[in-house]
Order: structure tokens, then C-alpha cells, then sequence
């Protein structure tokens, strides 16, 4: 037996006279029983590199992102559904309980996207079905609001000098 061996073998059998005697476990020991509870080898297959989508796609699930990522999806594409043009001028603002709000330009392309509504809701219900949208709704602009302000006054506001 080599000088080594013989040091080994000698710790080894301290330590366990050592636990067989007062009960006590050497930190080696401990270390060792809390990795046998655990399962977890080095070179197992459940340890290896695995792609992040994986771990996204539990992580989504678990929190409940399914719907909110569709719906980022569908605000990111909007483009494609309704075309380059229509897509300058109006852009997705809210979807609530079903109903998609759109924001345009100006009310004359509110109405006029009015107008394909049918196959705008057509081609967001093929796409994206688990958002289950069932109205769209086109509006204009914000107007500006005289009601706050400095100059503002109690009252009927602007169209009261108008008469």
C-alpha cells in the first residue's frame, strides 16, 4: 500500500471511529450525505445545457404571459394585418375585454378604416385566436380639452362666444 493510501485510509477510519463513537460527523461527511440527498450528478443528462427557449417557455406558463405576449405580438404586427399605408396612420392603442381600440390620425381615417373593419377582424380572429378580439374600434385624435387651464373659465367654454 502506497504512503497515500495508507494517510487515507487512516483519516477515514478516525472519522468514522470518530462518528461510531460520539455521533458526530466530520464536515466531509455531512457535505457528502446533504449530495447524496440530492440526486443531482455532475455529468447527468438533466444537467446539460439546454436552449433558453425552453426555460422562457416554463417561465411564461408559469406567470401567465401567454395572452399579454400575444397581444404585444399583435400590437408589433399590426402592419401586416391591416397594410403598410393604414398602418402609418393608425397604430393599436388598448385591447379590453375583447374589444381592440385603434388610434388614427384623424377621424377621416377612422372612418375610413371603419370601413374594412369586417376584414381587419377577420384576419386578427385567424391569427390570433386566443386573444378572442370581437370589435375593433377606430377613433381619432385626442381633441384639446378647454376645460383646464390658465385662461380657462367657468362655463359653457368656446361656443358661447360664437353666437
Amino acid at each position: 500500500m502506497s504512503a497515500e493510501k495508507r494517510t487515507d485510509f487512516a483519516v477515514e477510519f478516525y472519522y468514522r471511529m470518530r462518528q461510531a463513537l460520539t455521533g458526530r460527523k466530520d464536515r466531509d461527511s455531512k457535505r457528502r450525505d446533504a449530495n447524496s440527498r440530492n440526486k443531482s450528478r455532475p455529468f447527468d443528462s438533466n444537467r446539460s445545457p439546454k436552449p433558453i427557449s425552453t426555460g422562457l417557455d416554463k417561465l411564461i406558463d408559469s406567470l401567465g404571459w401567454q395572452n399579454q405576449l400575444a397581444e404585444a405580438d399583435l400590437f408589433m404586427n399590426w402592419a401586416k394585418i391591416v397594410g403598410e399605408k393604414n398602418a402609418e396612420v393608425s397604430n393599436c392603442e388598448d385591447l379590453y375585454q375583447g374589444v381592440l381600440k385603434v388610434r388614427c390620425k384623424s377621424s377621416a381615417w377612422a372612418t375610413q378604416l371603419t370601413l374594412f373593419k369586417p376584414q381587419f377582424l377577420a384576419a386578427i380572429q385567424e391569427q390570433y385566436a386566443q386573444l378572442e378580439v370581437k370589435d375593433l374600434r377606430f377613433i381619432g385624435p385626442n381633441a384639446p380639452s378647454f376645460k383646464r387651464g390658465l385662461r380657462s373659465v367657468p362655463g359653457r367654454g368656446p361656443r358661447d362666444t360664437f353666437g
